[in-house]
């Protein structure tokens, strides 16, 4: 089962001291209208390569256009035995919808 946060919840996550990490799985060409503030990009076909990059001491959003496919990365990588990924619920889509800030990418 994968562990999910809604976008409220992220904002207030975001807010605490020890905030998670984000990781913002879209292609270059989404990412290019703007992602959420302090995240990390890494297009989805590369994780498989780069998850050793990963924190291990932080929980780690991932997020993508509106949840789907970061849903499928956060099982693929809880079959890889990481336990502290969560899916962002409504990706990106949902964020803006609730008035949040969405920051240049780069």
């Amino acid at each position: 089962m994968v562990k999910e946060i809604n976008s409220i919840e992220l904002q207030n996550l975001l807010s605490s001291e020890s905030g998670p990490y984000l990781l913002d799985i879209r292609s270059e060409a989404e990412v290019v209208h703007g992602m959420l503030p302090d995240s990390t990009h890494l297009p989805m076909h590369l994780i498989p390569v780069r998850m050793n990059d990963f924190p291990k001491d932080k929980e780690i959003v991932l997020y993508c256009r509106s949840g789907a496919r970061s849903y499928h990365a956060c099982m693929y990588l809880m079959q890889q035995g990481w336990q502290n990924v969560i899916n962002l619920r409504g990706g990106i889509i949902d964020w803006a919808r609730q008035g949040y800030q969405i920051v240049a990418y780069g």
